[in-house]
């Protein structure tokens, strides 16, 4: 028990408490420190940012509901625009970049709360308006980026363990947080630079009144954390490459084993977890209906077959960051499927519709410039032989530069039209 006669110290001065610069004692703290990592954040938050929206956009939410995960979204969804076909790689490349750099900045983003964790207990809570204004934007910052990456890599994971859908939650968590890091970094990029500029520290409330003995030096711990990084970074981007898929221990390869054989690439969900069997695709029971201006039309997968058939080059990419190489996809071009509905010279949207009873997207929209493209394909076999059930038969969509979950598996339904 403490002693009644021991004058009681004052919050900010007694070292048994956080809110005590003397509680804080390691000697890596700094403000050099502190920027270089806030330096590579900037450039690295930034670059998740744009490719997040850019995501958001691949989805076309403005196209029809069912594409748009965020109805509410105001004036936040000011960016989006119609989703382009070319390059047909575009998708699989900024979900690369978007879900590999945000684990890759995970060791950084650690490192650089640590390094300013003192300032979170600091007292008083605000010496002036700017000054609370600052703490706001800093518990704003801290608490979106918490937010963002564990969302992020919860999705990754396929951990859905957090309430509501990811793709709102995810998608406001990024704004509010995105901008508290741009208030903070007008408030701190000249401090930062001023900070990089110098030889010798400067004496601020990073820098610990009586530090510890180090064990590693400051450009060590930069080392230790880009080390980090690396092997996080090595560990994830095989998820993009066939050949390196396996490294890719810390990133998802898809959602079932794919097995061997021409169908021996990934999957993004398999007929088992979507509730197809073979006696709703089989050749007696499945009929492809097709709705346009001048009515409906029914066809059988044999049917299908004896249309003019193509074939296109093209990758699955999924939002959770895995993709395939090239698969050689033949089947019949939806431009020609609009044609037989009365729509010969300019095709329209298209309303695609899954025989899959449960689960997100079982129906989708796609835009006129989607069903345009030569290379759009209501594919009936991929390289070289007939779909599996796990794949899509006895048709699927595939389209290039369009998130996986637009490329329509066990499609029942084309209704094309503008949406």
């Amino acid at each position: 028990m403490r002693d009644p006669d021991t004058p009681r110290l004052p919050l900010r001065a007694d070292p048994r408490l956080p809110s005590s610069p003397g509680f804080w004692r390691s000697p890596l703290r700094g403000p050099r420190f502190t920027s270089v990592l806030g330096l590579v954040l900037l450039a690295g938050i930034t670059v998740l940012f744009v490719t997040g929206l850019v995501s958001y956009a691949a989805y076309n939410p403005n196209l029809s509901t069912v594409n748009d995960k965020t109805p509410d979204k105001g004036i936040l969804g000011f960016y989006l625009f119609p989703w382009p076909t070319n390059p047909h790689w575009l998708y699989r490349l900024n979900q690369g970049v978007h879900v590999t750099l945000g684990i890759t900045l995970i060791p950084v983003l650690l490192a650089k709360l640590w390094s300013v964790i003192p300032r979170l207990f600091a007292l008083p809570p605000a010496r002036s308006m700017a000054h609370a204004l600052e703490r706001i934007s800093l518990l704003l910052l801290v608490g979106g980026a918490l937010f963002e990456f564990v969302t992020g890599v919860l999705n990754v994971q396929l951990d859905y363990v957090f309430p509501g859908s990811f793709y709102p939650l995810h998608f406001y968590g990024a704004w509010v947080f995105f901008a508290a890091f741009v208030a903070h970094v007008l408030l701190k990029m000249p401090i930062a630079l001023r900070n990089l500029r110098r030889l010798r520290e400067e004496e601020n409330d990073l820098v610990p009144p009586r530090p510890t003995e180090p064990t590693i030096t400051r450009r060590g711990a930069l080392w230790f954390v880009g080390g980090g990084s690396l092997l996080l970074f090595a560990t994830t981007v095989g998820q993009n490459f066939d050949a390196l898929r396996r490294t890719a221990l810390l990133a998802p390869h898809g959602g079932g084993e794919p097995g061997g054989g021409p169908n021996g690439f990934q999957i993004n969900k398999t007929a088992a977890y979507a509730g197809i069997d073979a006696a709703r695709t089989g050749e007696d029971a499945w009929r492809l209906v097709i709705t346009g201006r001048t009515g409906t039309v029914r066809l059988s997968r044999a049917q299908l077959a004896e249309l003019p058939l193509h074939s296109s080059a093209l990758p699955i990419a999924c939002v959770e960051g895995w993709s395939t190489s090239d698969q050689w996809w033949r089947g019949v071009r939806l431009r020609d499927l609009a044609a037989l509905v009365g729509y010969q010279d300019e095709p329209p949207d298209v309303f695609v519709e899954s025989l899959q009873r449960r689960g997100a997207f079982r129906e989708a929209a796609l835009r006129a410039n989607q069903v345009a493209d030569p290379r759009s394909l209501l594919a009936l076999y991929v390289n070289g032989e007939e779909l599996s059930l796990d794949h899509g038969y006895p048709a699927r969509v595939i389209v290039p530069a369009a998130p996986g979950v637009l490329n329509t598996k066990w499609v029942a339904r084309m209704t094309f039209g503008d949406l």
